[in-house]
C-alpha cells in the first residue's frame, strides 16, 4: 500500500466494511466465555475492540496489525485498559492460545485456507474463528464489477468457494451470511467524507490517483452491491 493510501485512511475509525450489529451476530454464535482470550487479527485502528470486550468483559484482546500507525491508534484509544494489548506483528504468527480469533476483512491478504491453517494450533477453549471475506453473491457478475475485481483481487470466489476453503482448512462452518448494507456504509460514509476533505486542498498527483481509486470502489459497490459483498463466517476446527 502506498503513502497516499495511508494518508487517506489515517483518520478513519475502521478499515473495511463492518459494524457493531455484525460483530454481535458473530459473537452471539461464538458463545465465548466472559474471560475469553481474543485475537483481533489485522485490527486496523481497532474499530471492533470495544465490541469484542463487551462480549468478554473479563477477557483480553490481543490486537495485531502490520501498520504501526494503526497500532498507535489502538493504544491511544485503549490507553490504561489492561484488557488490551496492541502490537505491530504478523497476524498469522500470534503466540496464543486464543478462545476466539476475530478477523474483519484481513484474510483478504493471506487467503482463507492459509489463515485458518495458521491459526488452528493457536486456538483453545471455545476454538472459534470469525472472519469476513470478499466474495461474489451469485454467478450474475456485471462486466464493470468483474473487470474491477479481476484486477484488484484475482483470487476472489463466491460464497461456496469461500466455504470450501474453510472446509479445506479442516473447519466446520457454524454460520455464514453476507454483511448487510449498513456495514458497508459504516466504512464508506466516513471514507467519502475523508476523500471530499482531501479534495478540498492542494492534491498532488499520487494522492489524486489514490482518491480516484477510492471513489471508483465506492461507486462500484453502490452500483453493484447485489453482485458482491463480504461473507461473514463463523467456524471451528473439526
Amino acid at each position: 500500500m502506498t503513502d497516499a493510501f495511508f494518508e487517506i485512511h489515517s483518520s478513519l475509525d475502521r478499515e473495511g466494511p463492518g459494524d457493531r450489529d455484525s460483530l454481535d451476530w458473530a459473537l452471539e454464535l461464538a458463545r465465548v466465555p466472559k474471560d475469553a482470550r481474543i485475537l483481533d487479527a489485522g485490527c486496523g485502528p481497532g474499530a471492533d475492540i470495544a465490541g469484542l470486550l463487551h462480549h468478554a468483559p473479563e477477557g483480553h484482546v490481543t490486537a495485531l496489525d502490520s501498520h504501526a500507525p494503526f497500532i498507535d491508534a489502538v493504544r491511544a484509544r485503549h490507553a490504561g485498559d489492561s484488557r488490551v494489548t496492541a502490537e505491530v506483528a504478523d497476524m498469522l504468527a500470534a503466540d496464543g492460545p486464543f478462545d476466539l480469533i476475530w478477523c474483519a476483512g484481513a484474510v483478504y491478504f493471506a487467503g482463507v485456507t492459509e489463515a485458518l491453517t495458521a491459526w488452528t494450533p493457536r486456538l483453545t477453549g471455545s476454538k472459534i474463528v470469525a472472519f469476513s471475506q470478499l466474495a461474489w453473491k451469485s454467478s450474475d457478475r456485471p462486466t464493470e464489477a468483474a473487470a474491477f475485481w479481476a484486477e484488484g483481487y484475482p483470487p476472489m470466489t463466491d460464497r461456496d468457494g469461500v466455504l470450501t476453503q474453510v472446509q479445506e482448512a479442516g473447519y466446520r462452518i457454524v454460520a455464514a451470511r453476507f454483511l448487510p448494507d449498513a456495514a458497508w456504509e459504516a466504512y464508506y460514509t466516513p471514507l467519502g467524507r475523508r476523500v471530499a476533505f482531501l479534495r478540498s486542498g492542494e492534491v498532488p498527483d499520487d494522492l489524486a490517483e489514490a482518491l480516484d481509486a477510492e471513489e471508483r470502489e465506492m461507486a462500484l459497490w453502490r452500483a453493484h452491491r447485489d453482485a458482491f459483498g463480504y461473507l461473514q463466517v463463523v467456524a471451528t476446527p473439526e
